[in-house]
């Protein structure tokens, strides 16, 4: 299925997907940027000389980055402040994330799709506010959403809750049964049900050992922007 040539500056007021929502994730989902953060750790654990554990990546992939700057410094029983952790990455992530991500296949075409059949879209990411906001620019969807949200947005801890969700469908201004969430994660996808929404799932390297139960729980489940719903 093809999307280019559906590009719209407001969703139509009579398509097929007026008064629906949809409420995406970034990393994993829209961009293809998980590598940037097995860099990330890369760097932060080699400049301390200590060995990365197998599980980190996956045990903090739905924290927000202060939950995860508490976490690390209490795992490895680090002498520094969470805010200084925070912004190691931070200045790390904000060149990589205006130099290397890229958006998944057809996933501009699918957005802009979206738009063109009357839905209202928004993102909710963990990422922070100067992160996304590069992030979205280099891969040329800066202008494709309504809102913008994050779990910091929702006052949450990160995916594993379903308030980062419901906070977009307020902003969004539909109901979360009318929303359809697309996520990476096995936890956000359980979140995103527990909101009261439909799922999909996009296929990503980072959760390939939970795949099978992601596909599982969500309502679809793609590798593919080009296989996604045309009909929320």
């Amino acid at each position: 299925m093809s999307y280019k040539g559906h590009a719209a500056k407001k969703p139509a007021a009579g398509g097929v997907n007026a008064g629906k929502g949809a409420i995406f994730d970034l990393d994993g989902t829209l961009l293809d940027s998980m590598g940037v953060w097995t860099e990330i750790d890369r760097r932060f654990f080699d400049r301390r000389r200590i060995e990365m554990p197998a599980d980190y990546a996956h045990t903090v992939s739905s924290m927000q980055t202060a939950a995860i700057a508490r976490y690390t410094i209490e795992r490895f029983g680090l002498d520094e402040e969470p805010g200084d952790l925070v912004d190691e990455w931070d200045d790390d992530a904000q060149l990589l994330y205006a130099t290397v991500v890229k958006p998944k296949p057809h996933a501009l075409d699918y957005l802009e799709a979206l738009r063109a059949s009357g839905a209202r879209l928004a993102v909710a990411t963990s990422l922070p506010p100067r992160l996304r906001k590069v992030a979205l620019e280099h891969a040329g969807m800066t202008e494709c959403f309504d809102h913008v949200c994050s779990v910091d947005d929702a006052d949450s801890v990160g995916k594993g809750e379903p308030a980062v969700y419901l906070h977009a469908a307020r902003m969004l201004g539909v109901e979360p049964r009318r929303c359809t969430v697309f996520e990476d994660l096995l936890v956000a996808v359980g979140s995103a049900r527990r909101a009261g929404m439909k799922v999909w799932a996009m296929y990503d390297d980072s959760s390939a050992s939970d795949w099978e139960r992601i596909a599982e729980q969500a309502d679809g489940a793609i590798r593919d922007f080009a296989q996604a719903p045309a009909v929320l």
